[in-house]
């Protein structure tokens, strides 16, 4: 008999965090994410989330077997900000079966709705600021950094469920070679045109890292594209991000734009640690899994670029064109062999068509998904 029951406890907790190394134990393409990242993340006191909203975990069972899980989101930044009641889910791994997604889906649904809610959206862990979507088309190879990862048959459990289509997000892929390298060529034009209106682009200061990542920041929260339902991030939650983004940052691919001092836009692009994740056995850091993470930091070979954002009124002035042209120059003296660009809005054309510019293929598509409850 299958039944779902509220995740209590550390013992609960750990079997919500390595259920998928057991759904995925037979997929080549899985990738397990570190467990003290993901116990940090779900634990209230531990993650900055947690002090303004709500999340409730809950586990499928069938006998003594864990055959799915769910996260209820009340998300009260997100509502306060967009004034709506929605609900998101998050977290959803399911076995191919669709009284277990069923299950799931309605107690999270009755989670939420019994907080006041009346919309359930998702995946989202725990906003689109971290990790969310549901991929739905390029299951060939294993997913970026940071980028989600399902088999096909989680689209058809959640539509039988009554979902439907919110948002479409879009990935870019490159190949050392097959992209147009002309903005590299134009660097030193462009930095010139730049430098007449006092703006230069630069790295970031790791030294100065803690007022470097303030002013990103703001920079993050003005730039951002909001029809989403995008929620700006809090000090506590951007400073939790940059924490453990500074792991494995490069600061080659780490990009700021300033003009007379002030931050007006920046980029980042972070190395594919994928790869070395994936022979993390169960994602244990400890006692032997650090020793793999950074003795094979030199066998990188790809990078996902994650945002390059400009403020408005300093768009279309070569910013962007420099900020790509950097990270490309560095790609190349890596001697880098692949790259993604992701995540981006299906609809935001000044950006899909900035990067399909410089070929970028778009290959991988991913969907938030919502319904009323």
């Amino acid at each position: 008999m299958k039944k779902v029951i509220a995740v209590k406890g550390s013992k609960g907790l750990k079997a919500f965090i390595d259920f998928p190394h057991t759904l995925f134990k037979n997929d080549p393409n899985y990738v397990p994410e570190l467990f003290i990242a993901q116990r940090d993340m779900l634990t209230p006191g531990k993650h900055p989330f947690h002090e303004h909203s709500k999340v409730q975990l809950f586990l499928a069972y069938e006998d003594q077997e864990v055959i799915g899980r769910i996260a209820a989101i009340r998300n009260n930044n997100h509502n306060e900000l967009h004034h709506s009641t929605d609900g998101f889910f998050g977290f959803f791994e399911c076995i191919n079966d669709q009284e277990t997604a069923d299950l799931l889906i309605q107690t999270a649904g009755k989670w939420l709705k019994d907080q006041g809610l009346n919309t359930i959206i998702g995946p989202v862990n725990f906003s689109t600021n971290e990790t969310c979507a549901l991929l739905i088309e390029g299951f060939e190879g294993s997913p970026m950094v940071m980028m989600p990862y399902n088999p096909p048959y989680y689209l058809q459990l959640l539509e039988n469920q009554g979902f439907s289509k919110r948002m479409d997000l879009r990935a870019y892929y490159y190949e050392a070679g097959a992209y147009d390298d002309r903005s590299v060529k134009l660097l030193d034009i462009i930095q010139e045109r730049l430098k007449r209106n006092s703006i230069v682009v630069r790295k970031i200061n790791m030294k100065n890292f803690v007022e470097e990542v303030r002013d990103v920041k703001e920079v993050y929260n003005k730039a951002w594209d909001s029809n989403l339902g995008f929620v700006p991030m809090t000090d506590k939650e951007f400073d939790h991000m940059a924490k453990d983004l500074k792991l494995i940052l490069d600061p080659d691919f780490c990009l700021v734009a300033e003009q007379n001092g002030k931050l007006i836009g920046f980029a980042l692009a972070i190395p594919d640690i994928n790869p070395i994740l994936k022979t993390i056995k169960k994602g244990r850091l400890l006692p032997f899994g650090i020793f793999k993470l950074l003795g094979m930091k030199k066998k990188i070979k790809g990078i996902r670029i994650m945002t390059l954002g400009v403020v408005d009124g300093y768009r279309k002035m070569g910013i962007e064109a420099c900020l790509y042209g950097l990270i490309i120059k560095a790609f190349q003296e890596k001697n880098y062999t692949y790259a993604e660009a992701s995540w981006t809005l299906e609809h935001n054309d000044l950006v899909n068509k900035a990067i399909e510019r410089i070929n970028g293929i778009p290959y991988r598509k991913y969907r938030i998904l919502e319904k009323s409850i």
